[in-house]
């Protein structure tokens, strides 16, 4: 059966629900389901997502989702669609730039704003020593110290591990299971489930439906698609196969290089269609300079 609606574990799936401007409802709504009752977020604002360490030999980071609250806070909000080495080091790496980020010339009292990264994962961490953790959804993280008191405040991690997430329909009793159903179950919908009848919901259903795309979008959705399934492909053979984690690593490099090739040629279709750049950036993710050979 054809799908009605779009992959939210796809590139443009994800940045077409919750990264565009016309989706901060969305948005907000998903981040305050999973911070507490005291610290809701009442708006928010996109901030660049490519970030630049203090030389030029530093490396970059570049964010899914960038966004801050109108109080400063930082959020980053990641899509991890397969293991990778050193994925906990990635997600510590990023946090470190909002945080240098809000360093001020001249005098500073260092009184940092919090900031929070949020990773939606679509594979299971696999490495706890108690049972009970290997099947939690939604694990938060803080830096504490060895009582298991939280030392600071103003830094959290949050990921959610998709794969675990196993609740039915009539099993739904929080805001943040609503958006963990939506977004697990969300391309083998062919109706809106009786569960998602407000608002916010409804417009995520909109912006999902692939029935509202034009070409363009569509053209790139498929590209994304393609990508994601060839990626998760991959991976799931040579687990399968119990090949090394070298061989695994050499595989998903070169569907990675096949990921830009398609981006790069979905990039050169937008811009023989006249369409601006920035407009290619924000769909692709691909660079200026890489936009201006095509």
């Amino acid at each position: 059966m054809k799908a009605k609606y779009i992959n939210p574990f796809t590139d443009f799936g994800f940045k077409k629900i919750f990264g565009e401007e016309a989706s901060k409802p969305l948005l907000l709504d998903f981040l305050n389901s999973l911070l507490p009752e005291n610290n809701k977020i009442a708006s928010l604002s996109f901030k660049n997502n490519e970030q630049l360490g203090q030389t030029e030999f530093d490396r970059k980071a570049i964010y899914d989702i960038y966004c801050e609250n109108s109080i400063g806070e930082k959020f980053i909000v990641e899509l991890q669609k397969a293991k990778q080495n050193y994925f906990k080091e990635r997600t510590l790496y990023y946090s470190t730039f909002p945080i240098q980020e809000q360093a001020e010339k001249g005098e500073w009292n260092y009184n940092l704003k919090a900031v929070y990264c949020i990773g939606i994962l679509d594979f299971t961490f696999d490495d706890y020593e108690t049972e009970p953790e290997k099947s939690e959804v939604i694990h938060t993280v803080k830096l504490k110290n060895q009582n298991g008191k939280t030392f600071y405040e103003k830094l959290t991690y949050i990921y959610l591990e998709m794969p675990n997430f196993k609740k039915k329909e009539s099993e739904l009793n929080s805001r943040i299971e609503q958006w963990l159903y939506f977004i697990k179950h969300l391309e083998d919908f062919q109706s809106i489930p009786s569960i998602f009848n407000d608002t916010i919901f409804t417009t995520a259903f909109e912006k999902a439906a692939i029935a509202n795309y034009g070409p363009i979008e569509l053209d790139i959705y498929e590209n994304s698609l393609k990508s994601y399934r060839d990626l998760k492909g991959v991976i799931d053979s040579a687990f399968d196969e119990g090949k090394i984690e070298g061989k695994i690593e050499g595989k998903i490099e070169g569907k990675i290089e096949g990921k830009i090739e398609g981006k790069l040629e979905t990039a050169k279709k937008l811009k023989e269609r006249g369409l601006q750049i920035d407009f290619i950036i924000e769909m692709t993710d691909l660079t200026r300079e890489q936009i201006e050979k095509l």
